[in-house]
């Protein structure tokens, strides 16, 4: 399907508001365009008439009442109309930017690490602005232009056809010009709205990586970065608006000044016949009319460039609309007991680059496993696998028995809870943080989560306690206070599988303690899995799995580990002992 028949489906879903509007708008026309033949019957019937006579002022009053009287009909009609199809658009917009990010929920995160957060943006902001632009401003000038165009059509060739015919010339140098414009504007649109998407993108990029920008000196190199696409964005801003100067008002003149050279010649030579003669009300009406003529088709050639930008818009939106998603499913299941099994276990990012190589392992109910290795050894891989962040290569993951595959992701994560090494906070209150908005989860409950994690003695010192205010990301916390506040959210769901992705990497000792206790007591009944740097941490895991680019080298709990002398018994005697070194 095309843009603009798409564009035309999201309209029909208004379509009671916009038909009502439209009808509104040819009444006010009508009332509007009956202006001008009042006045060709005023000056024929009563003034032209009258100059060897008393002119009879009574049906002049008459007439001219009937004439204001349409103007405030005109201006009422008009004044219903635009609140109309103005929210008519305003209706289709919400209903489109409401799919957009219902969609964008759907979206794998793979398609998340290949698109620039920023552009993300700009798709759901800045393109379906420029098309609510089309319906608010384009199509509404559009309707109101074509519809004055035939009234003043109907008009013209009621007054006399075949003058009326010779200005039907307007038409298909409108619609060549249209098509024209379009053939040039719509290349450097798509390439103008790219350069828009990529500024969004690194604004978005700088702003989050503005401490390290800072720290290292660079805001020099990035402002040079900047200015240099803004450059290219302004050079293809340029190219266009040469093209919007030459072919807006400049044709209009000309197409406007060749009709009246049609209606000076084509009267002209009446006045000239002896068996015609035009009178002084039909030459007032014609001009009337075609002047009028020429306001729609300005009001329609200003709104090219707009039309032009939406259209690309509203391409780039589809695009991201026909992106494969996964509908969000509310299903439920009952809460399993977590056996967690991965069988012969491929997985590639990229093609058939594997970072996971025929993984094995079991996880019973209530065990502790943890994941060590070095960096890109494939241990967060596997976490993704597990909550279907992304999907297995080969091989198979079940849980309680259960293909995930073949399980909506959703309906797996309901019994999942993850804190990760850099906790992501959300605007709100501390409570909206860990609740997420769930009904499900009360302020007691809330609480509850906190003092289980120990987050009452972190978070003491905040005066609103669990109704402190949170910016964006936790800025104003610190690392140990947001590490505990998304441990309570993931605590207040009491998830059957509880997963721990370096989440005290980024804390103090006294947090580490805290949380380290905490875990011992809640992993009862839960199956647990920990990523984790520090091997301290992980001393007292039921099963720990030593991975080694990709696979599983060594698997055991702790003393068997040290005990066999391989891989983990190195890291932890190096850890051991530059802790020693260091205290």
């Amino acid at each position: 399907m095309t843009t603009g028949k798409r564009l035309v489906q999201y309209a029909l879903d208004y379509k009671k508001l916009l038909i009502t509007g439209i009808v509104l708008l040819g009444f006010a026309v009508a009332a509007d365009l009956m202006g001008p033949l009042i006045a060709k019957k005023i000056i024929d019937d009563h003034i032209a008439t009258s100059l060897d006579k008393t002119i009879n002022f009574t049906p002049i009053a008459k007439l001219l009442a009937v004439f204001f009287s349409l103007a405030v009909v005109t201006a009422i009609l008009r004044y219903f109309q635009y609140l109309l199809l103005q929210q008519a658009a305003n209706r289709i917009i919400q209903k489109m930017r409401n799919e957009l990010y219902g969609h964008i929920q759907t979206l794998p995160i793979r398609y998340f690490d290949d698109l620039p957060a920023g552009k993300v943006v700009a798709r759901i902001t800045n393109d379906t602005e420029a098309i609510r632009n089309l319906y608010v401003t384009v199509v509404s000038q559009f309707a109101i232009s074509g519809m004055y165009m035939l009234g003043i059509f109907i008009a013209l060739f009621y007054l006399d056809p075949k003058m009326g015919a010779i200005t039907l010339f307007v038409l298909p140098v409108l619609y060549i010009w249209m098509k024209l414009y379009r053939r040039f504007a719509a290349k450097v649109n798509h390439i103008i709205r790219s350069k828009n998407s990529e500024m969004n993108a690194m604004i978005n990029e700088s702003i989050n990586g503005m401490t390290i920008i800072q720290a290292f000196r660079r805001e020099k190199q990035m402002d040079g970065e900047f200015n240099e696409l803004n450059d290219e964005h302004y050079k293809y801003q340029s190219k266009l608006l040469k093209v919007e100067a030459a072919t807006s008002h400049n044709l209009v003149d000309i197409i406007r000044s060749l009709a009246f050279v049609f209606l000076i010649w084509y009267f002209g030579g009446a006045s000239l016949s002896a068996e015609s003669v035009i009178s002084v009300g039909m030459l007032y009406a014609f001009v009337d009319y075609i002047t009028r003529l020429f306001n729609p088709i300005t009001g329609v050639v200003n709104q090219f460039a707009r039309l032009e930008h939406s259209l690309v818009a509203a391409e780039r939106v589809f695009k991201l609309l026909d992106r494969p998603g996964e509908p969000v499913s509310d299903e439920k299941i009952a809460r399993y007991r977590g056996n967690v099994r991965f069988e012969d276990v491929w997985f590639a990012y990229k093609d058939e680059e594997y970072v996971l190589k025929d993984i094995s392992f079991e996880a019973r109910q209530g065990e502790t496993v943890a994941l060590v290795g070095h960096t890109g050894s494939g241990k967060s891989s596997i976490m993704n696998l597990l909550f279907r962040f992304y999907d297995v290569s080969k091989g198979k993951i079940t849980i309680d028995g259960m293909n995930i595959a073949n399980m909506s992701r959703q309906t797996i994560r309901d019994h999942m809870g993850i804190v990760l090494q850099d906790p992501y906070l959300f605007s709100g209150t501390v409570e909206s943080n860990i609740s997420l908005g769930d009904t499900r989860i009360s302020r007691e409950k809330v609480q509850d989560a906190l003092d289980a994690v120990g987050g009452d003695r972190v978070l003491k010192h905040l005066p609103g306690g669990i109704d402190e205010p949170v910016v964006e990301k936790g800025s104003t916390l610190s690392s140990g206070q947001r590490q505990l506040i998304s441990f309570a959210r993931a605590l207040a769901f009491d998830p059957a599988i509880l997963i721990l992705d370096e989440a005290t990497s980024n804390i103090d000792t006294e947090t580490e303690e805290i949380i380290q206790h905490a875990m011992d007591v809640l992993k009862k009944g839960r199956t647990t899995f920990i990523i984790a740097h520090r091997l301290s941490t992980i001393k007292n895991a039921d099963r720990i799995l030593v991975l080694d680019r990709g696979e599983i080298v060594e698997q055991g709990n702790h003393d068997e580990l040290l005990a066999l002398g391989g891989q983990y018994a190195q890291m932890y005697k190096l850890q051991a002992g530059t802790s020693s070194r260091v205290g």
